[in-house]
Order: C-alpha cells, then structure tokens, then sequence
C-alpha cells in the first residue's frame, strides 16, 4: 500500500522532461509567476514587456505589424492594447494616408515608467540565470535563438499554407 506521502508525489516521465517544448512552457509558466509576484505598480505592463519594448523601439507602428512581431492574431492585440491605453502607457494614432490603420506609440509617462520595469526585468533576469557562467548563458542564448528562428520559419509557413509544415 502506497503511503501519503508517495501517493501525493507526482512524477514527471522522463520522455515529458526531454522535450524542449515542455521545459520551455514549464520555465515560462514559473518565470511568469515569479516575475509577477514581485513587480507590483505597474498595473497589467509586466506582462507586455516585450510588447512595449518592441513598440519604443519602433514608435507608430502598425497594430497589424505589432501582432506579427509577438505572433498574435490582431483582435488579440486590440484589447491588450486598449488596456495599456487606459493605464497611460500607450496612444494609438489613425495613420495619416489611411486612417483604418492605427499606429501605437508609448505616452512620455509610459516611457519613463517602462524604464523603471526595465530595471524590474533586469533583477527578474539576473536571478533567473543565476549560477550560470558568460559561456553557458551565451550557449544557452544561442540554443533559444535557432529555436526562434525554427519556429518563426514554421509559422510564417502555416500563414501562407494554412497547412501544418512537414518535419
């Protein structure tokens, strides 16, 4: 008869552990947590962090262009985006030439807050990877970029087709 304490155990099979797409889900899913739980007064931004980097870097872009570059369907974006509108971090403008295109800016507020979240995101970053030498972080970054790109490569195929990629 199984004790309590083995029954609660729960095993991860080591053919689940093996796979890179589960350890990658696994790691996003606690780094989120743990980011989340320690970033407080930024209202919902500490999700879209990656988002509003890509939009400072990139000020008016098109929302169209935006979902492409974090792989979300547009009506996936627009709410995001709305939120982020109603905290004082974004303004969406009609683009001048067609205005049924709308371009996304950081308010000057949501500039200077998104530095303070940078810092945020530095000390997430840094205990994250700590232990980990310059050599196995580089390796490491390497190893995420191909995956990137591999993935990238696949979506844009399912786009055009509409067909899973073959293997």
């Amino acid at each position: 008869m199984l004790s309590k304490s083995d029954a609660d155990t729960v095993v991860i099979p080591p053919d689940l552990q093996d796979r890179v797409s589960f350890q990658i889900r696994q790691l996003q899913i606690v780094a989120y947590k743990n980011f989340e739980k320690r970033v407080t007064g930024f209202g919902t931004a500490p999700r879209y962090f990656g988002m509003l980097k890509i939009i400072a870097a990139n000020p008016g872009i098109a929302q169209i262009r935006l979902a492409e570059a974090i792989f979300l369907d547009r009506s996936s974006l627009v709410p995001i985006i709305e939120t982020l509108t109603r905290e004082g971090w974004l303004i969406r403008k009609a683009a001048p030439g067609d205005r049924r295109v709308r371009r996304v800016y950081l308010t000057e507020d949501g500039a200077n807050r998104l530095a303070l979240l940078e810092a945020e995101v530095d000390r997430h970053e840094a205990r994250m990877t700590a232990g980990l030498s310059p050599q196995a972080l580089a390796l490491l970054r390497r190893g995420l970029d191909q995956i990137s790109v591999n993935l990238a490569q696949q979506h844009r195929a399912c786009q055009t087709s509409k067909q899973p990629p073959e293997a």
